[in-house]
């Protein structure tokens, strides 16, 4: 019997062993390799991130010509170093909040948190020590760390773990009502509410119309913050620079991580609104969060290279196309009775085959083409750079898993 290696992979069985992984060995543009030789075309983007492609010399290069002169150093008072700087510039510069200031971390989880953190402590210097509730989404997914787990609006995620960080009320996915209520009880409360404003993992379900607008308006109300979770939707995914822009709703805060770099280096942060910015910035006032790897050089070079890329080849809007392809490929599907339904936006869609996914995701991958199963859906999200025919081939492996 096969024992599992000394790698514990996340998300994962601890008893699985590590022979029965794929080892994926090579990766160019939106194509995996693995150590047999077999080729599948990334649909998830490695994990909803690689927004420019594998194997890009661009970004390589960057990060190899900042390590030649420094390659780390912190950027804890009194230090900082002039990547870290020409990042946080450029990232705020994309976003919806371009006189917004930005906060580094490492992982998405680290931004969430620090988001959290930000919002309390925001609310405590308001003279509100009685807000301290979050609200969170149904179907939201916010992240590990016990900050983002407390926030997870996927239950099983929840659970396990003892007792969690405590005032978070969760409401519907898809009914302003609720929420409302939630604040016409809670609101003096309330210090924030966190929103993916596509939610992800949790089975890619875009916003009931004027939904993310009622969040705005209540969170404005109750003198409360608006968070949005964009750790998935940022850097072109939903065919703006941030799903805030795409939807046309300005947040206070804002977390990103995943697509700053696609994933080539660590990195994340939250972006805050300059109304925010001007509140933490009172002389004498210390942020007491952070963390070792914030502002990391190399990293920052990363993300720099990163968006410029994204910039000079047109990607925020070659999502827009990429969805159109897949959208006539799910057409066609369904008009042959093969599919229920389909939602999504920009290159996020997740398509409804009306029963558990698992055996559908296992064929397509040895059809070639890695995707991922949510409950009775299938997710599509792959590289900004994905071709035509590559989304023609996974519309071909769905209709034949699926036949």
């Amino acid at each position: 019997m096969a024992v599992p290696g000394t790698l514990i992979h996340p998300f994962s069985e601890p008893s699985k062993p590590e022979t029965d992984f794929i080892n994926i060995v090579g990766a160019q543009g939106s194509v995996l390799t693995d150590d047999t030789g077999k080729q599948y075309i990334d649909g998830m983007a490695s994990l909803w991130y690689c927004q420019v492609g594998h194997g890009r010399a661009e970004i390589i290069d960057a990060v190899t010509e900042q390590m030649k002169t420094l390659v780390t150093y912190n950027t804890f008072d009194p230090f900082t170093n002039d990547r870290a700087r020409e990042a946080a510039a450029l990232i705020a510069s994309k976003s919806p909040m371009p006189d917004g200031r930005v906060f580094l971390g490492c992982s998405g989880s680290e931004a969430v948190d620090s988001a959290l953190k930000i919002a309390r402590i925001v609310q405590q210097r308001r003279g509100n020590g009685a807000k301290q509730i979050i609200v969170r989404r149904t179907h939201g997914y916010h992240g590990t760390n016990f900050g983002g787990t407390s926030a997870q609006g996927i239950e099983p995620n929840r659970e396990g773990w003892g007792d969690l960080v405590p005032h978070f009320i969760e409401v519907p996915n898809d009914n302003i009502e609720e929420a409302a209520k939630v604040f016409a009880e809670h609101g003096d409360n309330i210090a924030a509410v966190i929103s993916e404003p596509v939610q992800g993992a949790g089975g890619v379900w875009p916003p009931e119309d004027g939904y993310l607008q009622g969040l705005r308006r209540l969170c404005t109300q109750h003198d409360a913050l608006l968070i949005f979770d964009e750790v998935i939707c940022g850097f072109g995914r939903t065919g703006s620079w941030f799903a805030s822009q795409t939807f046309g709703v300005k947040p206070d805060l804002i977390t990103f991580a995943k697509g700053v770099t696609s994933g080539y280096l660590p990195l994340s942060g939250v972006i805050i609104s300059e109304e925010i910015g001007a509140e933490l910035s009172e002389p004498g006032f210390l942020l007491r969060t952070g963390y070792t790897y914030s502002g990391h050089p190399a990293s920052c070079a990363a993300a720099i290279a990163n968006i410029n890329l994204i910039e000079s080849e047109g990607l925020v809007e070659r999502a827009n196309h990429v969805g159109k392809k897949t959208v006539e490929g799910f057409d066609a599907l369904m008009a042959d009775g093969i599919i229920k339904s389909y939602r999504g936006v920009g290159a996020i869609w997740a398509v409804d085959i009306g029963h558990d996914s698992t055996e559908a995701k296992q064929k397509m991958r040895e059809l070639g083409v890695v995707i991922r199963g949510v409950g009775t859906s299938i997710v599509w999200c792959p590289p900004l750079i994905v071709t035509d025919g590559q989304v023609a081939m996974f519309i071909e492996a769905l209709e034949k898993s699926l036949n």
